[in-house]
């Protein structure tokens, strides 16, 4: 297992860039600024290598590609849980939603990196797009409506995933047997407890961060939260297509973002019954 990727020092050196303008142009605190975002380059190190172990671990799991679009989504749900106690459903959807966004350029990037872009795209093309398409819409409309919309954007939103997600492609099923497969799956489930460890001081050391170096609120949440919840999703796809499961690769990215919709919906759903 490779658990460190050129492309994390891409991402990681790009954090620092981020922040480090944004202390400079905001007059923030530069030091700490730098601190947080090596400490974020940490945590990012920690999600990549947590997924490595997880899909080594489920390697022969049925419908592999669907589980880990689930398992890397903590770090968006963590960040709407945190939005919706700060009490700004914009700001809390806006991560997972901004995923949506980030995510096709997540499975772009493996596909690219991986040398396996033709297969990537001639996998189960037209549901792929379709998918996509759809989850980065409604994820746009969403701040474009007025908040008196929010619960007909929740109906729609609900009602469409289901149907995304009932008419996925199915994944290749390999059956794993005997105390091999069952030590692999302590494996995962303590990668798993690692993966929401980092997912949890993801959100307070960006935060921390962000103070520092004045970036506005909007721009982390939606960019660069966005972005780096969606790295998670990066590497299992690197994982995935170095493996030949390019079907895997992209169900991982799809149900994602349905997830992500999800997670927005229920966070919706939780302000309107509070507020």
């Amino acid at each position: 297992m490779v658990f460190l990727q050129p492309l994390d020092l891409v991402i990681g050196g790009a954090t620092l860039l981020f922040f480090l303008v944004s202390a400079l142009v905001n007059n923030g605190d530069v030091s700490d600024s730098l601190r947080g975002a090596l400490l974020i380059m940490l945590i990012m190190f920690v999600v990549g290598a947590a997924i490595e172990i997880i899909i080594e671990a489920l390697r022969d799991l049925p419908g592999l590609g669907t589980a880990v679009g689930f398992i890397t989504n903590g770090p968006e749900a963590l960040c709407l849980v945190v939005g919706l106690l700060a009490g700004d459903i914009v700001f809390a959807a806006s991560t997972p939603l901004g995923s949506n966004f980030m995510n096709p350029l997540m499975l772009a990037g493996a596909a690219l990196g991986t040398r396996t872009l033709t297969a990537v795209w001639h996998d189960n093309r037209r549901s792929t797009l379709v998918t996509l398409t759809v989850t980065a819409a409604l994820a746009g409309l969403f701040f474009a409506l007025p908040e008196a919309r929010y619960a007909l954007w929740v109906g729609v939103t609900v009602a469409l995933s289901a149907v995304l997600f009932w008419r996925r492609p199915a994944d290749r099923q390999v059956t794993a047997k005997g105390a091999a497969a069952s030590l692999r799956r302590w494996h995962a489930a303590a990668a798993a407890v690692l993966l929401a460890a980092a997912g949890y001081c993801l959100d307070p050391v960006v935060s921390l961060t962000a103070a520092a170096s004045r970036a506005p609120k909007g721009v982390i949440g939606f960019f660069v939260l966005a972005a780096l919840t969606s790295w998670p999703e990066f590497r299992s796809c690197v994982t995935l297509l170095r493996r030949g499961r390019s079907t895997s690769a992209v169900l991982n990215i799809t149900v994602s973002n349905l997830t992500n919709l999800w997670l927005a919906a229920l966070g919706v759903v939780v302000h309107l019954a509070l507020h």
